[in-house]
């Protein structure tokens, strides 16, 4: 006999998991990775570069320009609101706090609307489990509850989220967006002002955010599933239609700020033309979006029959879609990473459809699986602390040496006492999930959530003076600004954004350009403009009355790739 659905789910599956344990797990997610670090090099560290130009006043906010050149992504809002945070607190708090304060809130409404999304779209009727002959099956709130729980677990879990969702760019801004989309189409047929404003707030960051094709792609997809509802509720209906006409509406406004902003930009390139290869987007998709892929595609083989036949099933169609448009855009669109990002929140949706289904020998793998590996991962992380501290193993400590020459390890009594809680809170609930609540249909994605907060925490307090030291610009900025003995301003010649906003902000300098002439910068920073140049290279054209002062490598370059050379103006 073919059930109407594949999902049965007595009521004692759907037992709430508790608040404090979930509201404490996102907690543990969120802070580490944006409290006591520098910006990190990269996108991380060029935004906050912009950011600071706006704050200052030095550029113009419709057109920011870093040591002359635009971001290299067209978005504006991520600089909006990192300059805005900047000017609003001032010096109650630091550069860099600042203007992670408003990604911080970003991140903290992305999981919040990642757990409404999922509720919404387990309230639909087609999701709803088998009903029982004599009673006892879960009722619908009981279960889209447990449902957004398992979807916010399955996200969490999701090894890919960890350092884009932490950073200062537009993509998480993006992935903001993108949620909130997800959001308001999801509970379209069942809420209408709460899904209109996070439409409409979705698509307009969207292009604010540089991601002006993405928001089209949303609403055109957002607006066919409104149009085609055939939900047995007038009401719900007309509220799809509804926010289908919005979508529609929205969808020209937004092509239309787009525009006028001039954010349309043609990024697409076939695999082979942009240098990936198919391979390491394989590896990719494997361990961004683990261990969500595997549940999603059993969701997909599982509810087949839903899918495939001609009544809309929101729950699976709308999560689909927005999968499929982040995996076209990662084919497509460079970086890959960052536009798999965008597809999270919805492979989480799928994953968690996919927990009714599973065969209990399935969930026990899972937790083996997940037991062993993110134990061993915090056993790795706390064996090299130690080896750090003490000495003891010694090859831990040789080798980060070797890795990271002139690091000085550091004690941090109120790191270690996090960890210990982190690592202890893991014993109990490995120990937990060993004797009770067997039949939560949560609990396949509890080991999985915690394993990667914990490995993710770990690394944030007991390494992070160690990541600090390798994935920050301050060090070289640092002794290349003490080798001139700190001027007020260099001139520069080839360096690009990031080193720009490094030099800027570690080495509290003014840049200015070759063009510009100033007798009170007789410095000049150079950069080689072949990556592989090990030498230092020859200063720009015309300018033999510039001599060779020093060169400053970045200390955990082992290739010495990133070499910055020093010039100091010969005297008449």
């Amino acid at each position: 006999m073919n059930q109407p659905t594949p999902a049965i789910v007595p009521q004692s599956a759907v037992r709430p998991l508790p608040r404090w344990a979930l509201w404490l797990l996102c907690i543990a997610y969120i802070v580490p990775g944006f409290i006591g670090r520098d910006p990190w090099r990269g996108a991380d560290m060029a935004a906050f570069g912009y950011m600071q130009e706006l704050a200052q006043g030095h550029t113009d906010w419709f057109a920011p320009l870093l040591g002359g050149m635009p971001p290299e992504t067209g978005g504006l809002l991520p600089y909006w609101l990192g300059a805005w945070a900047l000017q609003a607190t001032g010096t109650v708090l630091s550069p860099e706090m600042a203007a992670r304060t408003p990604f911080i809130l970003l991140l903290c409404l992305t999981l919040l609307a990642a757990w409404y999304g999922i509720y919404y779209l387990a309230r639909s009727p087609g999701a709803q489990p088998v009903a029982f002959a004599f009673g006892g099956e879960a009722q619908p709130a009981d279960y889209a509850r447990a449902m957004a729980d398992a979807g916010l677990l399955a996200l969490l879990a999701s090894l890919g989220l960890a350092q884009p969702s932490h950073e200062t760019t537009s993509y998480l801004t993006q992935l903001c967006c993108t949620t909130l989309v997800f959001f308001g189409l999801a509970a379209a047929p069942h809420r209408t002002v709460a899904p209109g404003l996070a439409l409409l707030a979705g698509l307009a960051g969207l292009v604010l955010s540089g991601a002006p094709a993405l928001a089209l792609l949303y609403g055109l997809g957002g607006a066919a599933m409104g149009l085609a509802d055939t939900t047995d509720a007038s009401t719900g209906r007309q509220r799809s239609r509804a926010v289908a006409v919005l979508l529609l509406v929205g969808g020209l406004a937004a092509t239309l700020l787009a525009w006028q902003l001039d954010l349309w930009r043609w990024r697409m390139a076939w695999p082979q033309d942009s240098g990936k290869e198919w391979s390491s987007l394989l590896r990719l998709l494997a361990w961004f979006t683990w261990p969500t892929w595997p549940l999603a595609l059993w969701t997909v083989w599982r509810w087949r029959r839903q899918i495939l036949n001609r009544q809309l099933h929101r729950h699976l169609l709308l999560p689909l879609w927005f999968v499929l448009v982040s995996l076209g855009a990662t084919v497509f669109t460079l970086p890959s990473d960052r536009a798999l990002l965008l597809g999270l929140p919805a492979l989480a949706a799928l994953a968690a459809f996919a927990l009714p289904t599973l065969r209990r020998s399935v969930a026990a793998l899972i937790d083996w699986f997940t037991l062993l590996f993110f134990s061993v991962s915090a056993i790795a992380i706390w064996v090299v602390w130690i080896s750090l501290q003490t000495g003891v193993p010694a090859k831990p400590a040789a080798n980060v040496v070797k890795l990271a020459p002139g690091f000085t390890p550091s004690f941090s009594a109120v790191a270690l006492a996090i960890a210990l809680a982190a690592s202890a809170a893991w014993c109990a609930l490995v120990w937990w999930r060993a004797g009770r609540h067997r039949t939560a249909i949560w609990k396949s994605l509890v080991l999985p959530a915690t394993g990667a907060t914990l490995s993710w925490l770990l690394l944030m307090t007991l390494w992070l003076p160690m990541l600090d030291y390798a994935r920050s610009d301050a060090p070289q900025m640092q002794a290349l600004a003490a080798s001139a003995d700190r001027p007020a301003c260099m001139h520069m010649h080839g360096l690009d954004r990031n080193q720009i906003a490094a030099l800027q902000h570690h080495g509290q300098l003014r840049l200015l350009p070759l063009t510009a002439s100033s007798a009170e910068c007789p410095w000049l920073v150079v950069a080689p403009d072949d990556p592989e140049q090990k030498t230092a290279p020859e200063p720009p054209p015309d300018l033999a009355s510039w001599s060779l002062h020093a060169r400053q490598a970045r200390p955990t370059d082992r290739k010495d790739l990133l070499t910055l050379s020093l010039y100091r103006r010969d005297e008449p």
